[in-house]
């Protein structure tokens, strides 16, 4: 592959890799922010008007922005009736093609997302409540965790391209590296060591096919 692939590839992965590792945290200034409204309302007799709609909006922050690292992470749910079933080879072209389509989708959907969030900063948008919180940060948020998720779309791309063609690119990731060696060792834990008839797939074959299957790269 190309230098400048590698290098898209590496630095992409690694910015939302600290994205994702970053707004994880979140999740307690989710609880820390309702724990506080609660108390200040049946403890205290003060509630706070904001604090519902600040805890909606971490929450916003929570899910776009991590959606880059879950792709990242093979983390999204997938149809895999026929697709658990492929080498890894075929799995990378069957993901290259519905990547093209899902970075056009990232595209479109960012184009939007700056419209609106242009319209949100030029006529001064609030949101509609007691509160009424100017809506364009959260809109620059959503923006970019898009942005976030289509420069990983890419990633993913380049990374399948070149697993087409039996190369490896951006498995260093240790929570990659971990889940996909987990998800190894369960299929290991469950396959039968040694079949009686003596059939081509041995110990590597499949427990329903019995075809050989085929390595993963990243563990060949």
């Amino acid at each position: 592959m190309p230098a400048f692939v590698k290098c898209y590839v590496r630095y992409v992965d690694a910015i939302n890799r600290l994205v994702g590792r970053a707004v994880l945290y979140l999740l307690f200034v989710i609880m820390g922010i309702l724990l506080f409204s609660a108390v200040s309302r049946y403890f205290f007799d003060a509630p706070v008007i904001w604090g519902v709609e600040m805890a909606q909006f971490a929450m916003v922050a929570y899910f776009i922005l991590g959606g880059g690292f879950a792709l990242l992470m093979n983390s999204h749910v997938r149809m895999d009736v026929f697709y658990a079933r492929m080498t890894w080879r075929r799995r990378a072209k069957m993901d290259s093609f519905t990547f093209v389509f899902l970075i056009i989708y990232l595209g479109l959907l960012l184009y939007g997302s700056v419209s609106s969030t242009l319209y949100s900063f030029e006529f001064n948008q609030h949101n509609n409540s007691a509160w009424a919180p100017p809506i364009a940060p959260v809109k620059c948020i959503i923006t970019l965790g898009i942005l976030l998720t289509l420069l990983q779309a890419v990633s993913e791309f380049f990374k399948d391209i070149a697993r087409s063609k039996g190369i490896v690119l951006g498995v260093d990731v240790p929570e990659l590296q971990l889940v996909e060696a987990n998800s190894l060792d369960k299929i290991s834990a469950g396959r039968p060591e040694k079949r009686k008839s003596g059939s081509a797939a041995g110990s590597h074959g499949g427990p329903m096919t019995g075809s050989p299957v085929e390595p993963c790269p990243a563990y060949a």
